[in-house]
C-alpha cells in the first residue's frame, strides 16, 4: 500500500486507483498522462509483461471516458535489451492504442538511447498518423538538429529541459544555458514543427514565453506538469483556458519512483516534509 505521503505523486498501484485518479483531475479541468512505472529491464519478460499491461490500459481508457493518454519508457519496453525488443514492444502498444483511438508518448531518457528512441518515433509517427508523441531534452546539445529533423513528423513534441546527468561534452550542465536552449528550442517549434507542441515544464517564465510564441506564431500548445509538483498552478492554467496534462505514474514500483522525485528538487522534499506534519 502507498502510504500518503507518497501518494501526493503517485496514483496508486493499479489501474482503477489511476483510473481513479484521472476522472478526480478530469473534474478540476486537468488531462492525465498514465505512465506505468518501471525501466531499465534487462529481462525480456518483464518488458513484454508491461507492453501487455499498457495494451490493457488503453482498452481500459477507451471503456472510461476519461480524458487520458499513455507514456511509455523505452528502457520499460526493452531498449537495454535490444533495438528489436523494443520496437516491437512499443509498435504493439501503439498498434493496440491506435484501436482504442488513445494518444501514446514515448519518453526520453539517457543520450546513449536517443537515436533508437527518435527512429521508433519517427517510424511509428509517420505510419500511425500522428497518433504519437515524443520527448526531447534542451540540455542535450543535439537537440536544435533533431528538432530540425523531425519538423515533418506528424504527432506531437513534448519539450523538457532534461534530467539526466550526462557528460558535459553533449550538454549543458549550467542552469542558465538549459534555460536559454529551453527557450531557443521552443522558438524553433512554435517557427518550425508542423506537428503540435507540448510544453514540458514547471518553469512559469517558460510557459509565459510559450504564451508568447503562441500569440507571435498563432499557434496552440499544451502544457504538461508532473503530479505531485505545482499542482495548484495546473488548476489555475486549466481554469484560465489552457490545455493542461499531467504526468500521473502508478504502479508497485513507486517507491524508487518517490525517492527520486523529492531528492531531485528542494520543493519537492519541503512539501513531503510538510504532509508527513500535516502542514
Amino acid at each position: 500500500m502507498i502510504p500518503p505521503i507518497a501518494s501526493n505523486f503517485v496514483a496508486g498501484e493499479s489501474p482503477a486507483t489511476a483510473l481513479d485518479h484521472v476522472a478526480a483531475r478530469n473534474a478540476e479541468g486537468v488531462n492525465v498522462i498514465l505512465n506505468l512505472l518501471g525501466e531499465h529491464y534487462d529481462d525480456p519478460s518483464a518488458a513484454a509483461s508491461d507492453a501487455t499491461a499498457y495494451r490493457a490500459l488503453v482498452r481500459d481508457i477507451a471503456d472510461s471516458d476519461v480524458d487520458a493518454c499513455i507514456s511509455v519508457k523505452p528502457s520499460q519496453l526493452g531498449i537495454d535489451i535490444g533495438e528489436d525488443v523494443f520496437t516491437s514492444n512499443y509498435r504493439s502498444v501503439v498498434e493496440a492504442a491506435q484501436d482504442a483511438g488513445v494518444f501514446v508518448w514515448c519518453d526520453m531518457e539517457d543520450a546513449d538511447t536517443t537515436d533508437t528512441t527518435l527512429n521508433a518515433f519517427e517510424e511509428l509517427a509517420r505510419e500511425y498518423e500522428g497518433g504519437v508523441g515524443q520527448c526531447v531534452q534542451s540540455n542535450l546539445k543535439r537537440t536544435s538538429d533533431d528538432l530540425e529533423r523531425l519538423a515533418d513528423v506528424p504527432g506531437k513534441i513534448r519539450l523538457v529541459k532534461g534530467a539526466y546527468d550526462e557528460s558535459p561534452e553533449i550538454s549543458y550542465k549550467e542552469k542558465s544555458a538549459v534555460n536559454e536552449q529551453y527557450r531557443e528550442d521552443l522558438e524553433t517549434l512554435f517557427a518550425d514543427y508542423e506537428g503540435k507542441i507540448a510544453v514540458g515544464s514547471h518553469d512559469p517564465q517558460m510557459i509565459e514565453y510559450a504564451r508568447d510564441l503562441r500569440e507571435e506564431h498563432d499557434r496552440e500548445f499544451e502544457i504538461q506538469m508532473l503530479m505531485g509538483v505545482r499542482q495548484d498552478a495546473q488548476r489555475d492554467l486549466a481554469a484560465d483556458g489552457e490545455e493542461v496534462w499531467q504526468y500521473a505514474p502508478y504502479g508497485d514500483k513507486w517507491l524508487s519512483y518517490f525517492y527520486r522525485r523529492v531528492r531531485e528538487r528542494k520543493e519537492n522534499a519541503l512539501f513531503a516534509v510538510r504532509a508527513v506534519l500535516g502542514i
